[in-house]
């Protein structure tokens, strides 16, 4: 069975910069891939790329076996498509967005209405079908994307940070969402997140920093690559604590959260013999499962950040014009 997305040496530079620098990976149909990482790694570009937005300045990526650069208007019958900043049209109820999405998508004027009410359903908005989009709260306008996004029978749905802004509880609707198009309907959902969780939620996730895919697994692989426990000591010096952990253990420590936090096997029995050998002060000990920011701050040294303004904020309006443009 052919993935549902085929990337090969995919790479954007906006004059000097190297947005994204020549990323391949495949997504099988019917799987929740997460793109994870700061805003800034190259997430939002590599979307726009897949999306036919913005064309790549090297290497070839195909949806549902067309290509985005030969055949875009292929791709874009493929794909769906929520930004984290909403596009719907206010003005109309949430019926006529999605009618109006139908039709520009060329459906079957049969099919339109039916398939509308059926999603408003799913989304949890048959209630307010007939209102006007400008009465919703962030949330039910977030819904009422998916909704659209949906709409044409997609193959793959891309969700570009969907859920920044939004409620736990509205974030996990979205996921439920999300999963019952995938099991019901086969869905492939490409998710870009720098939340934790949703990366937890995914079935594989690509770990993407400065350009590049640097670690690409389940989230239970990635995850095991650390090994063992994650330990956490905090004293009146954590630099020099650091020093002696290194030294006496001949483990590499890392300053994190105002601890030094370093992995281990069998974190339990190593404590003791820990904090018998330790010269300093140690005020606090803890011991956790390592999680993907581990893995991420391991992988890159650093934490995923946010950052005030970066390429990626210039893709998301380059994003909303394009996606204008293409409705």
């Amino acid at each position: 069975m052919p993935p549902a997305v085929r990337v090969s040496g995919l790479a954007r530079r906006f004059g000097e910069i190297t947005a994204v620098d020549g990323v391949s990976f495949d997504v099988g149909e019917a799987e929740i891939f997460g793109f994870l990482g700061p805003n800034g790694a190259g997430k939002t570009t590599t979307i726009s790329m897949l999306c036919t937005l913005l064309r790549p300045t090297a290497g070839s990526a195909a949806i549902g076996g067309c290509d985005i650069v030969s055949d875009p208007a292929g791709v874009r019958r493929e794909i769906g498509i929520v930004f984290q900043d909403s596009t719907v049209d206010e003005r109309l109820t949430a019926r006529e967005n999605l009618v109006f999405h139908g039709e520009l998508f060329g459906m079957a004027r049969a099919d339109i209405r039916p398939r509308a009410d059926q999603l408003l359903e799913r989304v949890g908005l048959a209630d307010r079908a007939g209102d006007a989009v400008i009465t919703f709260s962030g949330g039910m306008r977030r819904r009422l994307e998916v909704a659209r996004g949906l709409m044409h029978w997609p193959s793959v749905l891309f969700l570009d940070e969907p859920t920044v802004g939004l409620d736990p509880q509205t974030r996990r609707s979205l996921w439920a969402y999300a999963r019952s198009m995938r099991d019901t309907e086969g869905v492939t959902i490409f998710l870009t997140t720098h939340y934790m969780d949703e990366a937890e939620a995914c079935d594989r996730v690509a770990v993407m920093d400065h350009g590049r895919i640097i670690a690409l697994d389940t989230p239970a692989r990635l995850k095991a690559r650390l090994g063992g426990d994650v330990v956490s000591i905090v004293g009146p010096d954590n630099a020099a604590l650091a020093r002696e952990v290194r030294e006496s253990f001949e483990i590499e420590p890392r300053l994190e959260n105002e601890a030094v936090e370093f992995n281990v096997e069998h974190g339990g029995d190593f404590v003791p013999v820990l904090l018998a050998r330790l010269d300093g002060e140690v005020r606090s000990v803890g011991i956790r499962a390592p999680t993907l920011e581990d893995v991420f701050v391991s992988l890159t040294g650093h934490q995923i950040r946010e950052q005030a303004f970066s390429e990626e904020d210039k893709m998301r309006s380059m994003q909303r014009q394009g996606f204008r443009r293409m409705r």
